[in-house]
């Protein structure tokens, strides 16, 4: 991806995020010079990955395959296995009409996503064999708390207020319909580096072509304007 399509994105999503009048903390509008000024008291922010996502997932077609998100908080693995300190993360994310996240599961993270605000949010389950493909069997999820189930490669209609809770090893893929959806992501840690199975080999984190200075950093980028440590 070009940084001045990213940059694009960044200025859409704090359009976006504005008009659902959801806030984000300061740092999510630092710039490259203020990362370099910054020492060791923004480890966290670093070491967790907090802050700006953008991914196409290697479709190099963002607006039809894509994501752009900002995780807000986030624990480590280590945090999760002694249940100590913060075993929890939130992200949100921003869905644009038609625009597909894939199928993917993970193999120990439990999900809440939540339609806060937008259009509806649209999302098609299928169970993991014990392969790892796509089963053929009804999946059972919960809704806002209440039981549903759909057939295999059913989909599920979020509308703003609900949403829906994913537990490890169950197949999603996600879009938007009738506007673009501010989703809320609410779960255990979030490992991005070993707790995500895409059904198709896919690029997690793009490759960027620098034609512009970046707006704001991704999450991707502090390894090169942060020196701390």
């Amino acid at each position: 991806m070009k940084r001045s399509e990213i940059n694009a994105i960044l200025r859409d999503a704090d359009a976006f995020v504005e008009r659902c009048q959801f806030r984000l903390p300061p740092f999510a509008h630092w710039g490259p010079q203020d990362w370099t000024r910054r020492g060791a008291e923004v480890s966290e922010i670093v070491a967790r990955r907090l802050g700006w996502d953008i991914t196409d997932f290697g479709s190099g077609d963002f607006r039809r395959r894509g994501l752009c998100l900002f995780t807000l908080r986030n624990g480590s693995p280590e945090n999760l296995k002694a249940m100590r300190g913060k075993t929890y993360a939130e992200k949100i994310l921003l869905v644009d009409v038609d625009q597909e996240t894939p199928f993917h599961f993970h193999w120990a993270k439990t999900e809440d996503i939540i339609n806060r605000g937008g259009g509806k949010l649209l999302l098609q389950l299928h169970n993991a064999t014990p392969n790892e493909a796509l089963a053929d069997t009804p999946v059972t999820v919960s809704v806002d708390g209440i039981r549903r189930t759909v057939e295999a490669g059913g989909v599920i209609t979020l509308a703003p207020g609900e949403s829906i809770t994913f537990v490890d090893h169950l197949y999603h893929r996600f879009w938007a319909a009738e506007g673009k959806v501010l989703a809320g992501e609410v779960s255990t840690v979030n490992d991005d580096a070993a707790d995500n199975r895409f059904l198709e080999s896919i690029g997690r984190f793009p490759v960027i072509e620098e034609d512009e200075p970046p707006l704001y950093l991704l999450c991707n980028d502090y390894g090169r304007y942060y020196r701390a440590g």
